[in-house]
């Protein structure tokens, strides 16, 4: 599927999910949900809120959070807490799971998604006897390897 006609999909999807709720919808709403739905990185909510203002678009962050909250309940999006820093958001496909993970650099903050197919495939076999499993993430925390030189080189 292109990347338009996910985008259109998951943009009827949202709507339906509005609906199904008896909630509003509103043209900000749709703004920052076409906004965050053509996002390929993690997010902070206030880059959003920048973002959103270089394209002519105002919107508050009580609008762009509750947004996000929704998209979120939506299944459109994932809140990400690494590490004491302010909330990173992703965007996910709900049709679509994509298992990974995160290297978390605990010097610069970096970020890096990884994908391992043999930690996958473990996880995704790992039963539970009270719980059903829909997607899983994890954090790994270190030192990325720009930080690592930088610490040689003031070391060395």
């Amino acid at each position: 599927m292109t990347d338009q006609k996910q985008k259109n999909s998951s943009r009827e999807a949202f709507t339906q999910f509005l609906i199904e709720r008896g909630l509003r919808k509103t043209p900000e709403r749709f703004a920052i949900a076409d906004k965050v739905l053509g996002m390929k990185d993690h997010f902070y909510v206030e880059s959003l809120r920048e973002s959103m203002e270089r394209d002519g678009y105002r919107v508050s962050r009580a609008t762009l959070y509750n947004t996000i909250q929704l998209l979120i309940e939506a299944g459109f999006v994932r809140r990400h807490q690494f590490d004491g820093q302010p909330a990173q958001y992703e965007r996910v496909s709900p049709k679509e799971v994509t298992n990974h993970h995160h290297l978390v650099c605990r010097k610069c903050g970096k970020v890096k998604e990884v994908k391992d197919a043999e930690l996958i495939k473990a996880l995704s076999l790992k039963r539970y006897r009270t719980f059903q499993p829909e997607f899983f993430t994890l954090y790994v925390y270190g030192t990325c390897s720009t930080c690592q030189r930088k610490l040689k080189k003031s070391n060395g």
